[in-house]
């Protein structure tokens, strides 16, 4: 028998009592002069904050409806969990996706890529023309498919989960939304995403997939 109470009580049992803002693993400045300092904290510290609190805010009146036995309140609340809980998963991988110091692929990502795409040069110009093609507001993404042990490109919009929409394990992500590049490289979005390439942190990206293909 469907338990809507059973359900979501043990999934809030099991979540953590409340989400945090992940501190950066470098300087707001760190980036420059591909982001700058003015985004990062702004993106960081006021965006990625506001994803943090209201999915804090949705999860209590998640706990509140279920107490009460609210299905109504209960289901009305899943768009909420959806964009404020992806806004914090997706940018939680950006900021770790991202390094000030230079770094490449593993031997086994470099395998993978090059069964996938040809080349990582290949791979670079296909992941850029998908991602600057979101309409709107979203991500371009590269992620691992288990059912085939490869890796894939999706775009995702608005902050829609990679996972849970496109069934991909999140490799590496960029983030599309104005607010990550729009005070720096204004409309020209095309300028941002081949520009993120030359701090794209390979390291975190090469142990994601290691982990992905365990």
């Amino acid at each position: 028998m469907y338990n809507l109470r059973q359900i979501a009580t043990t999934a809030l049992k099991n979540a953590k009592a409340k989400h945090t803002l992940p501190d950066l693993p470098y300087d707001y400045a760190a980036l420059e002069p591909v982001i700058s300092r003015d985004i990062m904290n702004l993106h960081h510290s006021k965006h990625h904050q506001t994803y943090v609190t209201n999915l804090n805010a949705a999860e209590e009146k998640l706990r509140a409806a279920v107490e009460k036995g609210d299905v109504s309140t209960a289901i009305s609340l899943g768009p909420a969990l959806k964009f404020n809980g992806g806004g914090h998963l997706n940018h939680s991988i950006f900021w770790q996706n991202l390094s000030a110091s230079s770094s490449e692929p593993s031997a086994e990502l470099c395998k993978a890529i090059q069964s996938s795409f040809g080349s990582i040069d290949n791979l670079k110009k296909q992941l850029s023309a998908q991602t600057i093609a979101v309409q709107g507001s979203g991500w371009g993404w590269l992620g691992y498919d288990k059912n085939t042990g490869s890796i894939k490109i999706a775009t995702c919009a608005n902050q829609d989960p990679l996972e849970a929409t496109a069934g991909l394990i999140p490799l590496l992500g960029i983030d599309v939304w104005e607010h990550a590049y729009y005070l720096q490289y204004k409309n020209v979005r095309a300028d941002y995403v081949n520009a993120v390439f030359d701090i794209i942190n390979w390291k975190d990206v090469s142990e994601r997939f290691k982990k992905a293909s365990c």
